[in-house]
C-alpha cells in the first residue's frame, strides 16, 4: 500500500546505519569492550557493532597513565572518527577532540532515535503490521523528518493532519494517532513578580482587571497568583522560550500602559524559567 523510491532511507533503520562505514569526522557512540596500555577497543553501536580502535593518545590530553581511570569496559562514550582505512576495516577514533556540546548533541540525537523505534513498535502492535510494512513507514517518515520521533511528536503537538502528505493508509494514522497521543510536548515556563500599585479608590479592582483583561483568552497558558500587596506572580508556559518570551511582552504592555493610565506604577521582576522534558 506504500510506494517508496529505492534508496530515501540511507540514514537510519531503526536506529542502525546502513552504511558500510563511517566517515572521518562522524560523532559516533561507541560502547567500550576491551582496555590495552595501548588504547580501548570499541564497537561501534549504530554500525551494526563495527569494531574501532581509541588509541591511548586520544583518550585525553596530556600524558595518560592508565587507561582504565579515564574508560572502562562496557562503558559508552561519544568518539570522533579520526580515520577510516576502508581496505582493512580499520577505524580510528578519539575521545579527547569530542567537545561538550557535540557530545550533548549526539546523546539527544541517539535517544531521539531509541524512542522512534519504540513509538514505531507501539503503532506495529496497534495496527497489526508486519516488519516490512513498519520499514516502508519509516522510509515515507525519512522522506520529511530526521527522526522518526519528530513526527510523532509533531502529530502530538498539532495533529495527525500533520502526516497528510505522507498518504499514510486510515490504520495506519489513526494507529500513529493514538501512539501519538501519549507524547508529552515539551514546554517552557517564564515566571516573574509583578509589583503593581493604583492609588484609586477602586485601586484593587483595576489591578484585577488589568491582569484578566491581559490575559484574555490565553488562560490555559498563563496564570497569575495574588502573592501580596503588591505583589502578584504571572506564569506564561509555550513550547519554547522564543515564543513564549513573544507571549509574555504584550501581556506585560498591556497591564502596565492600564496601572500607569490609572496613576499607578509597575514593575516586573523575572524568576528562574523552567524546560520540562519531552515524553
Amino acid at each position: 500500500f506504500f510506494q517508496a523510491e529505492d534508496g530515501i532511507r540511507d540514514k537510519l533503520v531503526t536506529g542502525v546505519q546502513t552504511c558500510a562505514l563511517p566517515i572521518s569526522g562522524e560523532i559516533v557512540l561507541a560502547t567500550i569492550t576491551k582496555l590495552t596500555d595501548h588504547g580501548a577497543y570499541v564497537t561501534l553501536d549504530e554500525y551494526d557493532n563495527m569494531q574501532g580502535f581509541l588509541h591511548v593518545s586520544e583518550i585525553a590530553p596530556g600524558w595518560v597513565r592508565s587507561v582504565n581511570k579515564f574508560v572502562r569496559e562496557g562503558e559508552k562514550k561519544v568518539l570522533l572518527v579520526k580515520k577510516v582505512n576502508p581496505g582493512r576495516s580499520e577505524i580510528d577514533l578519539s575521545l579527547k577532540q569530542v567537545s561538550k556540546e557535540q557530545q550533548k548533541k549526539k546523546l539527544l540525537e541517539v535517544k531521539r532515535v531509541e524512542k522512534g523505534k519504540t513509538l514505531l513498535d507501539a503503532v506495529k502492535t496497534s495496527a497489526d503490521l508486519s516488519d516490512k510494512e513498519i520499514e516502508k513507514i519509516e522510509d515515507l517518515i525519512f522522506s520529511k523528518y530526521d527522526f522518526v520521533y519528530d513526527a510523532f511528536l509533531n502529530v502530538a503537538t498539532n495533529g495527525v493532519e500533520m502526516l497528510d502528505e505522507l498518504k499514510l493508509p486510515k490504520k495506519i494514522s489513526s494507529a500513529i494517532q493514538e501512539v501519538s497521543s501519549k507524547i508529552k510536548p515539551p514546554s517552557v515556563e517564564i515566571r516573574g513578580i509583578c509589583e503593581l500599585t493604583c492609588g484609586k479608590s477602586d485601586g484593587v479592582e483595576v489591578i484585577k482587571n488589568a491582569i484578566l483583561d491581559s490575559i484574555g483568552d490565553e488562560k490555559s497558558r498563563i496564570s497569575a497568583t495574588y502573592i501580596g500587596a503588591p505583589k502578584y506572580r504571572l506564569s506564561i508556559t509555550g513550547p519554547d522560550f522564543k515564543t513564549t518570551e513573544r507571549m509574555l511582552k504584550p501581556v506585560l504592555d498591556k497591564i502596565q500602559k492600564v496601572i500607569e493610565k490609572s496613576n499607578g506604577t509597575f514593575s516586573f521582576t523575572r524568576e528562574e524559567s523552567k524546560k520540562t522534558r519531552e515524553g
